[in-house]
């Protein structure tokens, strides 16, 4: 039996929500915006709007409670982008980057030594700007691993 393609988006500070609504309306992929509270999304059947919850971890956990082999989930957040990695989902920045089992270590242990520098007091400066190469890097990224899903749940026999 094969599972259904789903977008999963870590929403509170998102910059390509209207990106990732295009690429899915066009594939006909289900998406939950999931968020601490409410936030706006379009009226569309296929799209899902999660509160979470105000705690700190909220969205992330509810996230990664849920996601599989099947799923893509869209974050910038580094620890949640390696637990959903962890359980097979494909993981995409809003930049476009791709997070996968080799990437994943290396970029959670530089962040991790950033927050330690920040925290001792050095001057580390923070992510550069987001910009529209990024959002098109990101649109052309989603497409193919749409695309590449797609392909691999057509491949499976039927049960």
């Amino acid at each position: 039996m094969t599972t259904a393609i789903r977008i999963y988006v870590d929403a509170d500070a998102c910059p390509v929500k209207d990106e990732i609504y295009k690429v899915a309306f066009r594939h006909g992929v289900p998406v939950s915006i999931v968020a601490g509270g409410f936030i706006w999304v379009p009226h569309d059947p296929l799209v899902e709007r999660i509160a979470a919850g105000h705690g700190m971890d909220a969205a992330d956990d509810w996230i990664a409670a849920r996601v599989g082999p099947s799923d893509i989930v869209i974050t910038a957040d580094i620890p949640l982008a390696d637990r959903c990695v962890k359980a097979g989902a494909t993981v995409i920045a809003p930049n476009g980057k791709p997070y996968s089992e080799e990437s994943i270590g290396m970029t959670l242990a530089v962040r991790n030594l950033m927050t330690e520098l920040r925290s001792s007091g050095e001057v580390t400066g923070g992510p550069r700007a987001f910009s529209p190469r990024d959002r098109s890097t990101f649109l052309s990224t989603l497409d193919a691993t749409i695309r590449r899903l797609q392909r691999a749940r057509a491949d499976q026999p039927h049960t």
